[in-house]
């Protein structure tokens, strides 16, 4: 049976982690552009430390990251040697309104996405657009708080009346925020949130969230308006959560942590707030202020599919245990699964765990938007790289994922490997951690030649797509 025939295949990138060019273009200063690499990243991302302007003797990443503001015909190129059917990447919400409440776009940011956009078409490629990727304007951090306050739905709708109607014949498929749970875990990231000392942080992060989720609803309302071809979904951090033991008190906080995972593509899918939240979020005093018609707006506007990054499972215990790492969650080590050089669990039965229980959840078509292995690849004496570990990581998730398709019935409409040329890591700002099947000559002081050099994964990956995932 093996994959439907228009199966998307394809990879992801974003913005803030790839362009580079942040003073080019017109472009404005986003949250993105001011988290720094080394000790204080973590304290920026989750919003304890208000750095709103560069400083000096700190590294920005993002300023140059891989300047596919520069290299992107070359890069569209390789992807289409590969064969992709769909680019995911995301919009820099600067490059379009520098400040984000301008009346007017700026010109010279919708020609750069008109470009990326047609260098796609010229090798059949989907495009699969974010709108914020982690991205909101400094001026709107500087002047409103980001997220917490709710005229930021209004700035949002605009960025997407713009691009909706500027590309609407060039692009039909859209996620309107980048993994919406993280704001829970880095909430200056996902939202632009800068904590002032005393206030209930976890309140401004749901109150946040809110503003979020009544954004995605109208955006997915706009979206069908201006062209019913569009089609909008969600997106979150997925993995599925294990119990440490079989002893009830585990199990059941890996039902809590399955339920605060889930709880925004509850209410972007199925339209409401879910009984679990509004009970536990009352009784902690930190319930979202709704305004009248916000319920309406969310029943009557869900999303169309639903999109996850899966990179690994998590396994909690209601007592103490020894901690791993794993794309900003916090997870207890689990002794029967591997790890990867960072220390994240590597769990590719994990994958179809979490495709078959988002499946029986939402029962709505679903996209794997981002899954790959972060590692230090090596060149050899003549420039070669065989990164075969990174081969098998996806060879097993995809064969994990061929078993929910073909065997359990999952509506699976493509998958994005992250990222299929080495970019800036979102969590540790790092160049040396790589995913590509692209290497991109730059090291971490900022050398190199930014040459790019095909691996041993790209014509790996290349007959994978070729043979509609039959050669793995």
């Amino acid at each position: 049976m093996g994959f439907p025939e228009n199966f998307l295949w394809g990879g992801a990138m974003a913005a803030n982690q790839c362009e580079g060019g942040i003073f080019e273009g017109g472009r404005g200063l986003a949250n993105v552009d001011l988290c720094p690499s080394g000790s204080r990243r973590q304290e920026i991302l989750r919003g304890h430390g208000k750095i709103l302007q560069m400083e000096p003797g700190c590294h920005y990443p993002s300023a140059e990251a891989i300047d596919f503001y520069h290299h992107f015909r070359e890069d569209i190129r390789l992807l289409g040697e590969m064969g992709f059917r769909v680019f995911r990447l995301s919009i820099a919400w600067t490059r379009i309104f520098p400040k984000g409440d301008e009346e007017k776009p700026n010109e010279e940011g919708l020609r750069f996405y008109d470009e990326i956009f047609e260098e796609c078409k010229k090798y059949g490629i989907q495009p699969l657009v974010t709108i914020s990727h982690f991205d909101c304007p400094v001026y709107l951090i500087e002047k409103y708080g980001g997220w917490r306050d709710r005229r930021m739905i209004d700035f949002y709708l605009c960025l997407c009346r713009v691009l909706f109607t500027r590309y609407q014949d060039k692009v039909t498929l859209w996620l309107t925020f980048n993994e919406i749970n993280m704001i829970l875990h880095a909430p200056f990231m996902g939202a632009g949130l800068c904590f002032r000392e005393g206030e209930n942080e976890e309140l401004v992060k749901y109150q946040a969230a809110h503003h979020e989720l009544v954004a995605s609803a109208l955006a997915t309302k706009l979206a069908h308006e201006i062209n019913p071809k569009n089609q909008v979904g969600c997106m979150f951090a997925a993995g599925s959560v294990y119990p440490f033991s079989c002893r009830p008190e585990d199990v059941w906080e890996a039902l809590l942590k399955e339920q605060e995972n889930y709880f925004f593509v509850d209410v972007q899918s199925r339209g409401y707030y879910p009984a679990y939240a509004k009970i536990r979020l009352q009784k902690r005093g930190i319930f979202p202020q709704m305004q009248t018609g916000d319920e309406e707006i969310l029943k009557k506007y869900p999303v169309d599919f639903i999109s996850f990054s899966y990179y690994n499972s998590r396994c909690v215990s209601a007592g103490t245990q020894e901690m791993a790492e794993g794309n900003l969650f916090q997870s207890a080590k689990n002794p029967f699964v591997n790890y990867s050089d960072w220390g994240w669990p590597i769990d590719p039965l994990g994958l179809r765990i979490t495709l078959n229980q988002v499946y029986d959840r939402y029962q709505k078509p679903m996209f794997i938007v981002e899954n790959g292995l972060g590692a230090e690849d090596i060149p050899e004496a003549d420039g070669k790289i065989f990164d075969d570990y990174r081969i098998e990581y996806l060879r097993e998730h995809i064969q994990e994922m061929k078993k929910a398709v073909e065997e359990d019935g999952v509506e699976l409409m493509g998958y994005t490997s992250w990222a299929p040329i080495d970019l800036i890591s979102a969590g540790t700002g790092e160049m040396k951690k790589r995913y590509g099947f692209i290497y991109v000559d730059k090291q971490e002081d900022g050398s190199g030649t930014r040459k790019r050099t095909r691996k041993k994964s790209f014509y790996w990956y290349q007959k994978v797509i070729e043979t509609n995932g039959e050669e793995l």
